[in-house]
Order: C-alpha cells, then sequence, then structure tokens
C-alpha cells in the first residue's frame, strides 16, 4: 500500500472514530507500528491530525470552535441534531456526552425549549449554556486530553447520584453482533455509568459508523431505546436494526 493510501485510511478511521491507535491500525494494514508512527508523525506536522500518546485523534474533534477546522460530515451531523431536538420536551432532564455532533445539537436548541442538560464534557456545555431557557449542570472529573470529557471515578459517582430523562450518547463503535464498543477503558466505565442513570438510551451516530467495532464493550443493543441516524429509518442499510427493540430515527 503506497504511503497516500496508508494515511487516506488512517484519516478515515480518525475522522469515523475521532481517534486511532498505532497498534489497531499496524494491524488492520498488515504494517509496523513504527511505519504507523512515521505515517502519523508526517501527519501532526502537516497539521492533520494531532498527536497523542499511542495513536492520534482528530482536529475538529479536539478544537471543535476553531474556524479553520472542518467538522467531518457536519450536514448529516446537523440531520441527527435536528432529530435529536424532536425527541425533546419542556422539563426534561438529558445527559451528554461529548463529540462533534452533540455540538452540532447544542448549537441547535430552540430558543424557547426548556430543558435541564447534565453534560461530562466542557465543549457541549459552553455551547448550551449560551441558550437562556437551558439549564446546564457539568459532572466534573478529570478531564482527557485527548477527548476533553470528564472521566473517573468522580464521574461515575456523580452519576450514581441522578436520574434522568434521556441519555444522548455518541458511539465509537455499533454493530448488531457486538453491541456498543469504544477503545478506551476509562470511557467505556463512564459510559456505562451514563447508561445506568438514564430511564431511555439514544445513540447518535453518523451512519458509517454502523456495522463497526472497537476493542471494549459498552452495552448489548437491548437496552438501547434509540438509533439516530441521519438517514431515513426505512433505509436498507439501517436494515440489521430495523427488526430490532429500538426506535430508528
Amino acid at each position: 500500500m503506497l504511503k497516500e493510501e496508508r494515511q487516506a485510511f488512517i484519516m478515515r478511521q480518525i475522522n469515523l472514530h475521532n481517534k486511532v491507535l498505532s497498534t489497531d491500525i499496524s494491524a488492520m494494514l498488515s504494517i509496523s507500528e513504527d511505519t504507523v508512527r512515521r505515517d502519523l508523525k508526517e501527519m501532526a506536522e502537516e497539521g492533520k491530525v494531532l498527536k497523542v500518546h499511542g495513536g492520534a485523534i482528530g482536529r475538529s474533534f479536539h478544537y471543535p470552535f476553531k474556524a479553520d477546522n472542518t467538522v467531518y460530515a457536519q450536514a448529516a451531523k446537523q440531520q441527527i441534531a435536528q432529530k435529536i431536538i424532536k425527541l425533546l420536551k419542556n422539563d426534561m432532564v438529558v445527559l451528554t456526552g461529548g463529540g462533534t455532533t452533540m455540538i452540532e445539537l447544542a448549537k441547535s436548541i430552540p430558543e424557547n425549549l426548556r430543558v435541564t442538560f447534565f453534560t461530562i464534557s466542557p465543549l457541549v456545555a459552553l455551547e448550551l449554556v449560551e441558550h437562556r431557557n437551558l439549564t446546564v449542570i457539568t459532572i466534573g472529573g478529570q478531564l482527557s486530553p485527548s477527548s476533553h470529557v470528564h472521566l473517573g471515578a468522580s464521574v461515575i459517582n456523580q452519576l450514581a447520584d441522578i436520574k434522568v430523562d434521556l441519555c444522548l450518547l455518541g458511539a465509537n463503535g455499533f454493530s448488531v453482533q457486538d453491541g456498543m464498543t469504544d477503545s478506551d477503558w476509562e470511557v467505556v466505565q463512564v459510559k456505562r455509568a451514563m447508561i445506568r442513570a438514564a430511564k431511555k438510551i439514544a445513540i447518535i451516530s453518523i451512519a458509517e459508523k454502523l456495522n463497526s467495532s472497537q476493542r471494549m464493550k459498552v452495552c448489548d443493543l437491548n437496552g438501547i431505546n434509540y438509533l439516530i441516524t441521519e438517514l431515513d429509518p426505512d433505509n436498507h442499510f439501517l436494515s440489521p436494526y430495523q427488526h430490532l427493540d429500538m426506535e430508528l430515527l
């Protein structure tokens, strides 16, 4: 595989999953980790990605408010945001994770909507607090330098003390076979605590992320109430999920 092809593959994985690990790319492409590290170093020097311990993350995920950063699949994420808004009712209590789709949602909240938002993401909180009728509460803890969300025991303990109407979670990996998965063990623990804190769970994902799997399991699909993508619920691409006990939006 040519260098340009390798780097295009790496970039797509970062766009889809926000982060890649050198070990995973090495296994996927059957190349050495040294080769992957050289590619990531070059891509970072060109301003395409940000290097982190063991891999790299996307610039738009890390700096979503910078005007010169292009959000991957932004139009699709804006469509998802509009679908989420239809689930929100006055006086609901909602819990969110982080990520660029959640930020698109925060930008799109109608000004007359009265909702209390708990979030583990300072970046999402900063966008939500611009809406005068929202109550915004951050769940605090150690701030992850790669994902910009709060993680750790403090977050899990705080989540154990609340019960929300709806939890909005981004999926790093999502498939019928493996359920919802992620690549970071601390993120997995926090997502599980978020699920326990909610009456209903909505998974939000661009369609490209579906039918993919990461190393660590968050949950099975039988506890998910909604799957929200940019596609029409009847789209043939969603056929593996159309007969499950969840509502497609």
